[in-house]
C-alpha cells in the first residue's frame, strides 16, 4: 500500500501547472545550493594567494608534504583532497537522504560545510587547511546530490528540464560574486585577516538562511509516501494544489502511474539488470564530462597565466569569464522542455571541444577571453541539462543512493583530473589540456549518445520502469 500510495501522490503532483507556488520552491532550493557554489568555485581563485602566503611549503602541510612522491603536494593536495571529500560525500554519504529525507539531509549538509569552511579559513598551516578542506567537501558531496534528488521529485514532469535550468542560473550566478570578492580582495590584507580568509569566511552569511530554509521549505511528498507518512505527503500535496490551481479551474485527473517496487533500497539495486546500465552509463559519462568542466573552471586563472596574463590581470579575465556562468543554464531555460535531455548534453559537450580547442589557440587577450567564455557557457548548458538527466533516471527510493553513486565518480576523476591538468600543463602548455580535454568529451558524447534513454515530459515513475 505504501508504493501505490506513493504512486498517487507522484501522479497529482505531475498534474499540476508552472505556478509560482512551485517554482517558489525551486528557488528556495537554489539558494541553498548558491552557499555551496561559492565554496567549491573560490579554489580556482584563493589557490595562487594561498600558496603565497606559505600554507602550501613542505614544512607548513605536515604529513600531507610527503605525497609530494605520487605529486600530490603544494596546492594539488588542497584541490585533491576537496574533490576526495565529494567523492566520499557523494558515494557513502548518499544514502542518508533515502533513509532520513530530502529536507533533512539538505539542510544538515549545508550547515555541515559551512561551518568547517570557516573553521578551515582560520587555519595556519597547509596540513590543517587540507583536513578541513576534505571535511567540507563531505558536506558539499552530500548536498548536490540530494539537491537533484529534491528537484526531480517535488516539479512536475513537464516543466522538470526548466526547473533544473533555473536552478543552475541562480546558482551559478554566485560564481562571478565569487570572481569578483577574490578579484576584489585577494590582493590586500583586512587587519589581520588576509583576503583570500575573508572570502571563504564571507560564506558563513548562509548558516542562518540555511536554518530558514529548513522552515520554509516542504519534505519531499514523494519520499514521505514511500516511507508511510501519507498523511503528511497528502497535506503537502494538497497545499500545492490549492495554491497553485485559480479559483473556478480544476487541474486534469491525475494519471495512472506504475507504484514501485519496494520502499527500501540498496546500492546493489543499482548493478540489477533493470538499472546496471543507466548506472554504468552515468559513471562513464560523469568520469569523462568532469574534465572539462572543472578542468577549466578550477584552474582559469592558472592557465590564463599559462597564456601569458599577468596574475593580476588573470584575476579581473577571470571574473569576466566567471560572468559568463549562469548564461548557459538561462539559455537552457528556452530548450530544456522541447529537446531531449541526451541531445542537450551531446550538443553542449561538442561545443565544449571547439571552445577549448579555441581557447589553446588563440593569440590577443580579447580571444583568449572570448573562448573562456564560450566554453564556460557550453559546460553550464550541459551542467543543467545533465543534473536533471541523472536524477530522473532511478526510482525514488534509490535516488539518492543512484545519483550519488554515479555522481561520486566525477568526484573522484576531477580530484586526479587535476593532477593531470597540471602535467600536461607543466610539459605541453594549455594545448596539451585542450586535448586532454577533447578526448574525455569524445568518451562522453560517445555514451551519451549511444545509450541514453528518453526522459524529457514523463513521470520519474514511467522512467524508473
Amino acid at each position: 500500500m505504501t508504493t501505490a500510495a506513493a504512486a498517487k501522490i507522484a501522479a497529482r503532483l505531475d498534474r499540476l501547472p508552472a505556478a509560482w507556488t512551485i517554482w517558489r520552491l525551486v528557488v528556495l532550493i537554489s539558494l541553498g545550493g548558491m552557499f555551496e557554489f561559492y565554496s567549491v568555485f573560490q579554489t580556482g581563485y584563493l589557490v595562487p594567494s594561498i600558496g603565497a602566503s606559505g600554507l602550501f611549503s613542505p614544512s607548513s602541510q605536515g604529513v600531507f608534504a610527503a605525497l609530494s612522491s605520487i605529486s600530490i603536494a603544494d596546492s594539488a593536495s588542497y584541490v585533491f583532497c576537496l574533490f576526495a571529500g565529494l567523492w566520499v560525500g557523494a558515494l557513502c554519504l548518499s544514502p542518508l537522504a533515502d533513509r532520513f529525507g530530502r529536507r533533512t539531509v539538505f539542510i544538515g549538509s549545508i550547515l555541515w560545510y559551512l561551518v568547517c569552511s570557516v573553521i578551515m579559513a582560520l587555519q595556519h598551516t597547509g596540513e590543517g587547511l587540507i583536513v578541513w578542506r576534505f571535511a567540507a567537501g563531505l558536506g558539499f558531496g552530500l548536498e548536490l546530490v540530494v539537491m537533484d534528488a529534491y528537484l526531480a521529485e517535488l516539479v512536475p514532469a513537464a516543466f522538470r528540464g526548466r526547473a533544473f535550468a533555473l536552478n543552475q542560473t541562480i546558482t551559478f550566478a554566485i560564481v562571478p560574486v565569487v570572481a569578483w570578492l577574490s578579484w576584489v580582495l585577494v590582493p590586500y590584507r583586512i587587519g589581520t585577516l588576509e583576503g583570500w580568509r575573508i572570502v571563504i569566511l564571507l560564506g558563513a552569511v548562509g548558516i542562518p538562511v540555511a536554518l530558514w530554509l529548513a522552515r520554509a521549505l516542504p519534505e519531499s511528498p514523494r519520499w514521505l509516501a514511500l516511507h508511510g507518512r501519507e498523511d503528511e505527503a497528502e497535506a503537502i500535496v494538497a497545499a500545492l494544489e490549492r495554491a497553485a490551481v485559480k479559483p473556478g479551474n480544476t487541474l486534469p485527473t491525475p494519471e495512472i502511474l506504475p507504484p514501485e517496487r519496494t520502499a527500501r533500497g540498496s546500492f546493489f539495486e543499482l548493478l540489477s539488470p533493470r538499472y546496471a546500465e543507466r548506472t554504468l552509463m552515468m559513471s562513464i559519462f560523469n568520469i569523462g564530462q568532469v574534465v572539462g568542466f572543472y578542468g577549466f573552471a578550477a584552474w582559469v586563472p592558472t592557465l590564463l597565466i599559462a597564456r601569458g596574463i599577468a596574475f593580476t590581470s588573470s584575476l579581473e579575465y577571470s571574473f569576466i569569464i566567471a560572468l559568463a556562468n549562469p548564461l548557459g543554464p538561462l539559455l537552457t531555460l528556452l530548450v530544456a522542455d522541447r529537446i531531449e535531455r541526451s541531445v542537450q548534453i551531446v550538443i553542449s559537450l561538442c561545443l565544449m571541444g571547439l571552445f577549448m580547442l579555441g581557447f589553446a589557440l588563440s593569440g590577443g587577450a580579447v580571444e583568449i577571453v572570448s573562448f573562456g567564455v564560450l566554453f564556460t557557457v557550453a559546460a553550464n548548458v550541459m551542467s543543467s541539462a545533465f543534473h536533471a538527466y541523472q536524477a530522473e533516471l532511478f526510482p525514488t527510493h534509490v535516488r539518492a543512493r543512484g545519483v550519488g553513486f554515479v555522481y561520486s565518480w566525477s568526484r573522484l576523476s576531477a580530484a586526479f583530473a587535476g593532477l593531470a591538468v597540471g602535467y600536461f600543463l607543466n610539459n605541453g602548455g594549455v594545448p596539451a589540456i585542450a586535448v586532454f580535454i577533447g578526448v574525455t568529451m569524445a568518451i562522453a558524447i560517445i555514451i551519451i549518445g549511444a545509450f541514453g534513454p528518453p526522459t524529457r515530459a514523463r513521470a520519474l515513475e514511467n522512467v524508473s520502469h
